[in-house]
C-alpha cells in the first residue's frame, strides 16, 4: 500500500502536518523509518510526533488492504490525477478521499444543500432547478443527508443526471448515514457518481465531522446553492466556505415567515446570488437550457384537460380544484391519481397538486 495512503489514516493528519512532514524527510519512506529524534523542532509538536510512532507501530496494513478490497473502496491522494481540480486549490483539502464510483470527467459540478426539514416549497423548487441543471450536464454535489440533501440526489437521478455524496463518516455500506439513505447511496454509485468522504471505512460521523465534511461540498464545486435553511443551519456552513474559496453562492427567496427563511434571505442580503428561475444559475457559467416546449394542457380526455387547465406552478387544493371546474370530488380524485401516474401531475401532499412543466 502507498504510504501516502496509509498516512491518511493516522487521526491527527492534516493538509499542513503532511507538507511538513514532506520538508523534512524528502519522501514518506525515510519518514516510516524515522525516530523520534529525527523530527525537527519545526516539523511537528512532540506529543503528535509521539502518537505518530506509536500508531506507525500498530497500523495493520493488511487488514486495511482486505477492508477497502472488500467494500470495493477506492482511494484517491492529493496529487492523484482524479483528485478533484477545485477541492486542490483550498487551503485546507483533504490529503485523501475514499471513494466508491468515480470522480473522473465531472463537469460544472455544483453544490446544493439545505435543510433536513423541507418544505413541499422546497421541494419542488430543488426539483425544478436540477431538472434545468441535469440538461445542462452539471453535476450536483450534496451531502446524502435527509431533506434537501436527499432530494437533490434523488431529483439528479430521476432526469438522468451524475450527482455525488459526500459523506461525514466512512463510506462503506454499514457506516453510511443516514441510515434511511443508504439505498440511494448505492443509486448514486450504479448511476456513474460518486460517493466520497475524507474518513476511512468504519468511521462512525461525529458532530465534528459532518460540518467539517461542508468545506468538501463547497471546495470541489464551482458555487453553492441554498434552497432553505434555518438560522443554525450546516447549509450556511457549507455557504461561508464556498465564500471563502471565492465560489459562487446562490439563495432561494422564502416566505418571511417560515422557519427555514433565515438562511437564504439572510444570505440575499449578504450579496448571495438570487435565484427565481434555474436560468439565474445557468446564466453565471454560461449555460443555456435546451429549448423546450410549454406545459401541455391537453388531457386523454375532457377531464383531464379542463384539470390540467386549471392547474399551475402554485400548489391548488383539490377542493379547489373541484370548486373551479365543477366535476365531482371523487372524478377528480380518481382523474388526478391517473395524471400522476402518467407523470402530469403531482402531489406536494396535503392534497395540493401542480402542474409538472
Amino acid at each position: 500500500m502507498r504510504k501516502e495512503i496509509l498516512l491518511s489514516y493516522f487521526p491527527k493528519i492534516t493538509y499542513k502536518r503532511y507538507h511538513t512532514l514532506i520538508r523534512q524527510f524528502e519522501n514518506l519512506d525515510s519518514a516510516w523509518k524515522a525516530e523520534f529524534s529525527d523530527f525537527g523542532t519545526q516539523t511537528w509538536e512532540p506529543n503528535i510526533i509521539h502518537e505518530f510512532l506509536l500508531w506507525r507501530e500498530s497500523v495493520n496494513v493488511e487488514a486495511i488492504e482486505n477492508i477497502l478490497q472488500k467494500e470495493n473502496i477506492n482511494t484517491v491522494f492529493f496529487t492523484d490525477p482524479e483528485y478533484p481540480p477545485l477541492l486542490r486549490e483550498i487551503h485546507d483539502p483533504p490529503l485523501c478521499l475514499f471513494v466508491r464510483g468515480t470522480l473522473k470527467d465531472i463537469s460544472y459540478p455544483l453544490a446544493i444543500v439545505g435543510t433536513r426539514k423541507s418544505s413541499s416549497y422546497g421541494k419542488q423548487v430543488t426539483e425544478e432547478i436540477i431538472r434545468d441543471l441535469c440538461s445542462c450536464n452539471m453535476t450536483i454535489i450534496s451531502g446524502l443527508a435527509l431533506g434537501i440533501d436527499g432530494i437533490s440526489h434523488e431529483a439528479t437521478l430521476k432526469h438522468s443526471g451524475r450527482t455525488i455524496a459526500v459523506l461525514g463518516s466512512g463510506i462503506d455500506t454499514n457506516t453510511i448515514y443516514p441510515t434511511e439513505h443508504r439505498h440511494l447511496a448505492e443509486k448514486i454509485i450504479a448511476s456513474g457518481g460518486a460517493l466520497l468522504s475524507e474518513y476511512p471505512p468504519y468511521t462512525k460521523g461525529t458532530v465534528y465531522s459532518f460540518p467539517r465534511r461542508n468545506r468538501i461540498i463547497a471546495g470541489m464545486s464551482l458555487g453553492t446553492v441554498v434552497i432553505e435553511a434555518q438560522a443554525s443551519s450546516g447549509s450556511l456552513i457549507t455557504a461561508q466556505c464556498a465564500l471563502e474559496y471565492n465560489r459562487e453562492v446562490f439563495a432561494i427567496p422564502q416566505n418571511i415567515h417560515s422557519t427555514t427563511a433565515t438562511g437564504p434571505n439572510n444570505l440575499i442580503k449578504m450579496g448571495a446570488r438570487v435565484v427565481t428561475q434555474p436560468q439565474d444559475i445557468l446564466d453565471i457559467f454560461g449555460l443555456q437550457k435546451p429549448v423546450t416546449g410549454e406545459i401541455k394542457q391537453q388531457g386523454e380526455n375532457a377531464t383531464e384537460t379542463l384539470i390540467l387547465q386549471t392547474l399551475s406552478r402554485e400548489p391548488t387544493h383539490i377542493d379547489t380544484l373541484q370548486k373551479t371546474t365543477g366535476i365531482p370530488v371523487a372524478n377528480v380524485m380518481s382523474t388526478l391519481t391517473i395524471l400522476e401516474i402518467k407523470g402530469r401531475v403531482r402531489n406536494l401532499g396535503s392534497q395540493n397538486y401542480i402542474i409538472i412543466l
